[in-house]
């Protein structure tokens, strides 16, 4: 392939090249829909615009190919593989590759002219000069962080920085609200590799917590990348997470909600007395200061008590007769304001 037929899958498709296939796969059924030829008859330019949409999407869609084509890019078809002897006719832009054993040789001598001569040959000779070269060059990957060198994180702390390579992966961690609040250790099994990871204090839904050195081997280096772990919350039967703080609903009777009252709530260091304003109103919210989430600079959020007034579906022959009496004595209309109500 010549250098002036590569194509950027990304550009076709419209997407960034950290989009995830969620992304992805949203832009290419857009797109997909956009340039059908059932929608366009007889239309070639959006026929060939979605042949070429089906082409981007064929390989950034799937794991393996996206990584070659991050990785080589108009090369990428050619990673790993033997390149074609003479006479073969690829389109290699003009370049003689049938001199080269594998793609690996050609990227040693690619190299070798930055760092100095290197011999063709196995991958050992081609990670040396590769460190000799990242000490001299500033090289980074597609997804923005340095090949090869730390992004700045702690070995299990909190980010959202981008990957360092095209070698790290990304894995889901599910935990329970009091796994997350208090930090806890787990165990994971890559392979034939028994790890464990410390989870700290505070882990919120979409936190990432990267292990350095954890990640899939480069063939390239024969370096491994990090392994971020992205966590995911299991829901819980009374506490909800909205942004640092915890959220709750409880009930409140009527009278209740009326006179004033003293409840006690449940909070993740025990239940707490909590006073109830006369007259608050179903949906309102109280604030208990310092009893959220803890938070990565230090110190915990806020713990939201949302008041729903629960009305009694089973009254006693007593407690009807006084709802009847207030009923009947009651001087508050909270729809008055209603009469004045027009288009």
């Amino acid at each position: 392939m010549a250098a002036t037929d590569f194509k950027d899958y990304y550009a076709i498709l419209g997407v960034s090249k950290t989009a995830s296939q969620e992304e992805i796969k949203q832009a290419f059924r857009k797109l997909a829909r956009k340039y059908h030829p059932d929608v366009n008859p007889n239309n070639k330019q959006a026929e060939a615009r979605f042949k070429e949409v089906s082409e981007a999407y064929e390989v950034v869609s799937d794991v393996d190919k996206r990584k070659k084509y991050d990785q080589f890019g108009q090369y990428w078809k050619q990673a790993g593989e033997g390149f074609p002897s003479g006479g073969v006719g690829a389109d290699m832009g003009g370049f003689d590759f049938s001199q080269y054993g594998n793609f690996d040789e050609f990227i040693n001598e690619l190299l070798g002219r930055f760092g100095g001569a290197t011999p063709r040959g196995g991958r050992q000779s081609y990670s040396q000069n590769y460190s000799n070269y990242s000490q001299n060059y500033s090289y980074r990957s597609s997804t923005g962080a340095p090949s090869g060198f730390s992004s700045g994180f702690n070995d299990y702390g909190f980010g959202d920085a981008s990957t360092g390579t095209s070698q790290d992966t990304e894995a889901v961690i599910s935990l329970t609200f009091a796994e997350a609040f208090n930090g806890v250790q787990k165990r994971f099994s890559l392979g034939n590799e028994t790890i464990d990871v410390r989870i700290p204090s505070g882990a919120k839904p979409g936190t990432r917590l990267r292990v350095r050195g954890k990640g899939q081997i480069n063939p390239m280096t024969q370096q491994r990348g990090d392994l971020y772990l992205k966590v995911e919350l299991q829901s819980h039967s009374f506490f909800q997470m909205e942004g640092d703080n915890l959220v709750c609903e409880v009930a409140i009777t009527p009278d209740e909600a009326t006179l004033g009252a003293s409840i006690d709530v449940p909070t993740p260091d025990g239940s707490v007395n909590v006073k109830l304003p006369a007259g608050v109103r179903s949906g309102q919210s109280l604030r208990l200061r310092g009893k959220g989430w803890p938070l990565a600079k230090g110190g915990r959020g806020d713990q939201l008590v949302k008041v729903a007034i629960a009305p009694p579906k089973d009254l006693s022959q007593q407690e009807r007769e006084y709802y009847e009496k207030i009923r009947a004595i009651r001087t508050y209309n909270p729809r008055s304001h209603l009469q004045q109500v027009k288009l």
